[in-house]
């Protein structure tokens, strides 16, 4: 059976979808969801084709996935140099739903995989604890300023609060690994790396599911540390880091920054990179990259085996 690619736009109160030529303009709730499933499922061979569109698109993704219906999440950008392309450059919701459908019929993206519950609640509570991480930082910082009493006795408490439910995040995502044998058997591989401890094992397979199914240069890739040639005809550009996901990427920063301090083999690997004449930060993504590749390696094949 052929695949009807349907686009959805998504906003954060509407949804526009583009089936078989037709516009539906939805409510983005539980009534617009219901309203959406009721039209796709007279196309059984439908797929859904939306973006991303920080965090908006969730609600109406876990529906469809729940519903059994194939959903792909496209990176924004893709789709509008894309649309671009075609020459499209007015902008609307109809007109962004038309161009997904069209961008479904081109290259035809693969659907995401629905998590599971317990992987659903360890990207939530992952990310709750980086938006509270993100806070005291930005008290601790205020309270540097802060030279009259009541403001600096303020800032305290809200400093002690946050660190208490810091700990509480903390708490609840170690329990919810050790309760899951999939992600507590991964978590244990992440952390016998040195400098990989709790946090970042825990971030990782929060924000990068996929890891120990990937080759190398789609590890690197989605993790932000693969470089890119900038090259031109006779002229050569510097290779840059491109992309990815940032959340990742400064995971995989404070690991390695720990992890040259322990593994001896990784800080030989730096400072022969340091001695060839890169530059700290260049050393510092390849041992990132290195690091990412490990990670990858050691959840694919449970036979490997960190050298001594």
């Amino acid at each position: 059976m052929n695949i009807l690619y349907v686009g959805l736009d998504v906003a954060k109160l509407s949804l526009q979808l583009h089936l078989a030529g037709r516009f539906y303009a939805l409510a983005n709730d539980a009534k617009g969801h219901t309203q959406l499933l009721k039209h796709l499922r007279t196309h059984p061979n439908a797929q859904v084709v939306c973006e991303a569109t920080g965090g908006y698109e969730q609600p109406v993704v876990h529906a469809l996935q729940a519903a059994g219906i194939p959903v792909s999440i496209l990176e924004a950008g893709r789709v509008r140099y894309f649309a671009r392309a075609q020459g499209q450059r007015a902008k609307t919701d109809p007109i962004d739903a038309a161009v997904l459908s069209e961008y479904g019929v081109a290259f035809q993206p693969r659907p995401a995989p629905p998590p599971s519950l317990q992987q659903r609640q360890l990207a939530d509570w992952s990310q709750r604890r980086r938006q509270l991480v993100q806070l005291l930082v930005i008290e601790r910082n205020h309270l540097e300023h802060y030279s009259d009493a009541f403001r600096r006795r303020q800032s305290q408490q809200l400093s002690r609060l946050l660190e208490k439910q810091i700990g509480q995040c903390d708490q609840a995502i170690t329990k919810l690994i050790a309760q899951d044998v999939q992600l507590a058997h991964k978590a244990s591989r992440l952390q016998a790396i040195p400098g990989v401890g709790p946090v970042v094992a825990a971030t990782v397979l929060a924000e990068m599911p996929e890891l120990g199914t990937l080759n190398r240069q789609t590890a690197a890739a989605l993790a932000g540390v693969a470089p890119y040639n900038r090259d031109s005809g006779g002229q050569k550009g510097l290779r840059c880091i491109s992309g990815g996901r940032g959340v990742v990427r400064c995971a995989l920063y404070m690991a390695t920054l720990n992890a040259m301090r322990r593994d001896r083999i990784l800080k030989e690997f730096y400072l022969r990179l340091r001695a060839a004449g890169k530059k700290p930060l260049v050393a510092m993504t390849a041992c990132m990259r290195k690091l990412i590749i490990l990670m990858n390696r050691l959840l694919k094949n449970d036979h490997f085996q960190l050298a001594s």
